[in-house]
């Protein structure tokens, strides 16, 4: 064999061993991507039998929400425990619609002996805290042989104090903070920052008093005297449902209605609470059922995530920054 042959030979040879590993690669990496493919494919599957058993545990957890309570069999009585915590507003969980909710399945509860409003809120809307008086006193005539008892904790204050009156009897301890029988509504006035800044306001409103409470227009003497006409008108709504509440035990004094706050001790004297004593205190020896049922209604996991996603985040910041034009029982 002459030197060309062998030459030829050996390129051949060298063509043959790069073409195999080539063919081997490409072999290896379609081998690499179809087990990939699989595994991708397994752990989608994965994660959505995952998520869809998440979603029906939540909606059982939520529609249909599991009360261990319920396998009690035994003739025991119970008392009905309701918190009334935080901002009254209709859209925090110290709700109309959560507590009327709550109150409701305490009153159909076939054990529930009495009921215990445990309270620890600062106020808040007097709508709401209307709703709910007027739910108390329409179940309480539904279902007589059950009372109402408010329990307070921190504080009663305000529209906390607008719901505790309509219960038989208003219990604290002595640290307690109780009353603030008044209305407000807050602002901020930037009339004159705008002038310094060098900003022109331009307000367009179809009737003369449509912008009265724009924080950056002076108010005119008629603006204020309306704003206080609205407020002594739900001041004077609130002094009612206290006296409806309390009756003749209330004392005859200038300043119970003038938004002060007192402790639990002193607002046995004025009539605004009846005795001292806790929660297991009421529980064990004013209405004889020491077990102890909670049915405060819980914010459903859905609603909370929506609410920190958007729908608070304007009305936090009004809060915190203290802008609030709706008259406020607090």
């Amino acid at each position: 064999m002459d030197k060309d042959e062998i030459r030829l030979n050996d390129d051949y040879d060298k063509m043959t061993t790069k073409a195999g590993w080539e063919k081997k690669l490409v072999e290896d990496l379609a081998l690499a991507a179809l087990k990939e493919r699989r595994t991708t494919r397994r752990w989608g599957i994965f994660f959505k039998l995952a998520f869809l058993t998440y979603i029906v545990t939540l909606a059982v957890l939520v529609y249909a929400p599991f009360d261990p309570a319920s396998l009690d069999k035994s003739g025991d009585k119970h008392t009905a425990v309701i918190n009334v915590e935080g901002v009254i507003s209709a859209d925090s969980k110290a709700s109309a619609d959560y507590i009327i909710t709550a109150l409701r399945d305490a009153f159909d509860d076939k054990k529930t002996k009495g009921v215990i409003l445990r309270m620890n809120t600062p106020g808040g809307s007097p709508v709401q805290s209307g709703y709910i008086n007027d739910e108390i006193y329409r179940l309480k005539k539904l279902h007589p042989d059950i009372k109402v008892y408010a329990v307070i904790v921190d504080v009663c204050a305000s529209g906390g104090y607008y719901i505790a009156a309509a219960a038989d009897e208003i219990y604290a301890d002595k640290g307690s903070m109780v009353g603030s029988i008044g209305v407000l509504m807050n602002s901020f006035g930037f009339e004159n920052a705008i002038d310094k800044v060098g900003v022109t306001r331009r307000l367009y409103t179809a009737g003369e008093h449509k912008g009265f409470l724009d924080p950056f227009t002076k108010p005119m003497d008629a603006d204020i005297d309306h704003a206080k006409s609205m407020l002594t008108n739900i001041h004077k709504q609130f002094i009612d449902v206290v006296k409806k509440g309390r009756g003749d035990k209330l004392k005859d004094d200038p300043l119970l209605f003038s938004g002060y706050v007192w402790t639990g001790e002193q607002s046995i004297e004025l009539g605004l609470v009846d005795k001292l004593g806790s929660s297991s205190y009421v529980a064990r020896e004013v209405i004889g059922a020491e077990k102890i049922k909670d049915f405060t209604v819980s914010e459903a996991f859905i609603d909370r995530f929506a609410k920190k996603m958007g729908a608070s985040i304007a009305t936090k910041m009004a809060e915190i920054s203290g802008f609030n034009i709706t008259p406020q029982l607090r």
